[in-house]
């Protein structure tokens, strides 16, 4: 980017911080989507697989990133504020690539969250529906006291 009229080093040493700043931040947010939706396809498989002890770790690592991916929004939301400030009007090559590109993957994150949910919540009916077609040998028994008289005295004595 050329000085503009007007600029000192100094300025135009903040225009460049700011700006790698904001193209490292987004750049860090996006690897963290593309953690995140291999997370997902890695839980869709465990959900089809009926894998519990895996799913419930993956849901933990989900939460992590879940975690990091709204820590790093924290930073790049004022950031993104200030960029906008000193860079008015031009935007400098890249980063229109790096926020479709972040865009793209929240959008692909969103719809891959909603199918792994309907997924595990069909999963989570056939199993209810499994269990409620087993059939309990013991239901129908006779228990093996039912002939049994009942007691009509109670010695308390000993």
């Amino acid at each position: 980017m050329p000085p503009e009229s007007g600029l000192s080093r100094e300025e135009l040493g903040e225009r460049v911080a700011v700006l790698k700043r904001f193209r490292e931040l987004l750049v860090r947010q996006r690897e963290r989507f593309q953690d995140y939706m291999a997370l997902l396809d890695r839980q869709r498989s465990d959900i089809e697989q009926g894998d519990v002890d895996a799913l419930v770790s993956h849901v933990e690592l989900e939460q992590g990133i879940v975690s990091e991916i709204f820590a790093v929004q924290k930073v790049i939301d004022p950031l993104e504020d200030m960029y906008r400030a000193v860079y008015a009007g031009a935007e400098p090559e890249g980063v229109a690539e790096l926020r479709s590109t972040l865009s793209d993957l929240k959008e692909e994150v969103v719809v891959r969250n909603s199918e792994n949910r309907a997924l595990l919540k069909q999963r989570m009916e056939m199993l209810r529906h499994e269990i409620m077609s087993v059939n309990n040998p013991y239901t129908r028994r006779r228990s093996v006291y039912s002939s049994a008289a009942e007691p009509s005295a109670l010695d308390i004595k000993g």
